[in-house]
């Protein structure tokens, strides 16, 4: 897992010619005290010439190096109206707690002990596709969604699985060494009927930059390509 800024375009629907509704940043920082995160997605959507909806979602997040803790907020508009939360969650003691403040109201939870961390989670699937390793499901903890838990189903598929790149947009180079076709299905960890709620087809580079997602929520699909890439410098800590 390597620092770095990717920005994406949105697009609606799997036809070659899907119309663009928006784009997408994600930048991830590291310095000696451990991961910062920044999120930035919007989006806007015409059903008909009368009937729009426009969709944004912000996070920002500090997650230290060991991935014990994660402290975030987020602001999630729709047509305008935003709503504002702010989340702490901390593994000690054999525990993995969560508070988390919005409109409201404060809520407080006990989390499943292997529940992971955003960047800890991205750095685990490298390491376990690195090592060729076997691809136990794992949890997962979103902010965005409200500080849910979700369950990971991860695979390797065939690169003909993924979409084709639009032809309008120039390919960017990804520095790395490895990458890998995959498909993620996600679950709330507390479905005990196991419904997934959508999933993601994309591939996957072992500096963690991701790339050709195809996110299926069943109601609609959104295909998100690379267009803009910038890898940060990794800082030099001495250890502790």
């Amino acid at each position: 897992m390597q620092p770095h800024r990717a920005e994406y375009l949105l697009r609606l629907g799997t036809a070659a010619n899907a119309p663009r509704i928006g784009t997408a940043v994600q930048d991830i920082t590291l310095d000696c005290d451990g991961w910062h995160i920044k999120r930035d997605v919007a989006s806007a959507i015409a059903f008909t010439p009368s009937l729009k909806m426009s969709l944004a979602s912000q996070l920002e997040g500090d997650e230290d190096r060991s991935g014990d803790s994660f402290h975030y907020q987020t602001v999630l508009t729709q047509n305008g109206d935003a709503r504002k939360t702010q989340g702490r969650v901390e593994r000690a003691n054999g525990e993995t707690r969560a508070e988390i403040v919005s409109q409201q109201g404060s809520t407080r939870a006990i989390l499943p002990s292997p529940t992971l961390m955003p960047v800890a989670a991205l750095g685990h699937l490298i390491d376990r596709l690195v090592g060729k390793a076997a691809m136990a499901p794992t949890l997962i903890f979103a902010a965005e969604a409200m500080g849910d838990v979700f369950q990971v189903e991860i695979k390797e598929v065939g690169s003909e699985t993924l979409h084709a790149e639009p032809p309008a947009l120039k390919p960017v180079a990804v520095p790395a060494a490895r990458f890998w076709p995959l498909l993620m299905t996600f679950t709330r960890a507390q479905d005990q009927e196991r419904k997934p709620l959508f999933s993601v087809h994309a591939r996957l580079s072992d500096t963690g930059v991701l790339d050709r997602l195809t996110v299926d929520a069943g109601v609609a699909t959104v295909m998100a390509d690379l267009q803009a890439l910038e890898m940060h410098p990794a800082p030099a800590c001495s250890k502790p």
